[in-house]
Order: C-alpha cells, then structure tokens, then sequence
C-alpha cells in the first residue's frame, strides 16, 4: 500500500489505522515492582532528569529497554501513590540526549493514596527506536517528596 510522506515519515492507513487500536503495555510489568520518581528537595524547583526506571534489586530494568527493539508511544502515566498528602506534583517525560519532550502531567495527592483520577492519559511524542526515556519531577512544596507510577505503552509492530 502506497503512502503519503509527513515529517519524513511514509504515513498509510494502515498507520493511522495501528495508532487507534493498540495493545497497551504495563511498565512495571510485576506486581512486587515499583516506579519511584523522585522530585527536586526544593519547592516548585525541577529535578535533573534521570532515566525512568523500576525497582529490581541491583540491576533495576528501565522503560528505556521496552523500546529497544521497537518505536511506540506512551499513552499514560498512572499515579499509584505519593509521600505526602495534599500537595501538587509536575512530572514531565522526555526521550534522548536532547530531551525531547514526550508528555507532562500534573497531579494533585489528596491522600497519600491517589485514587484511581490519578490516571493520566498520553498523546505525545513518538519514541524512536533505542532512545533513552528520563524524567523530571517537581512539587510545590519542599522536601523529599515521591510518586509512585506505572506507565501504559504500546511498540509499533
């Protein structure tokens, strides 16, 4: 099937096709992990980024190597639970070396459980192939403040 080119990018209906219907992924993919990100000490104050990753004992696995193999998207980021309680938190996603923007959220912890409004779709940048995936993270108010998260995921075939 023949196709047009956008963006350097031969698009067909077939892709468009493959973009509305998808088999999501789960990042972490055991239920004894956990994604911790972690915000900036300081109030309002980004964090460096850092590679998303999980918490596998000694050598955790990042979301970085779900997409080794193949290019996808991101179509969300759940927040499972926070620190603190009462307090907003910015995270943003980024891939590669420059940082190119993937998605951003905000979310709010009313408790230290976030309900399940905490689930936060996606519609962003497209991952090419092998890039590295990071993260920032923020909160309005100072300390050693965390999120708890998994992320949805889906590779191109």
């Amino acid at each position: 099937m023949s196709g047009t080119m956008l963006n350097g990018v031969v698009v067909t209906l077939d892709n468009l096709m493959e973009l509305g219907r998808h088999d999501t992924k789960i990042f972490p993919d055991s239920t004894e992990l956990n994604c911790v990100l972690t915000a900036h000490a300081d109030a309002d104050t980004w964090s460096t980024w850092a590679e998303i990753e999980d918490d596998t004992p000694e050598t955790p696995v990042t979301l970085s190597s779900k997409f080794a193999a193949c290019k996808g998207h991101i179509t969300g980021m759940i927040t499972e639970s926070a620190n603190t309680a009462d307090t907003v938190y910015h995270v943003e996603v980024s891939y590669g070396a420059a940082k190119v923007m993937i998605s951003s959220w905000r979310t709010v912890s009313g408790t230290n459980k976030v309900s399940s409004t905490g689930q936060s779709a996606a519609r962003g940048e497209h991952i090419p192939l092998g890039e590295t995936i990071y993260y920032r993270a923020k909160c309005e108010t100072a300390g050693g403040k965390t999120l708890s998260v998994h992320f949805r995921y889906f590779c191109h075939s």
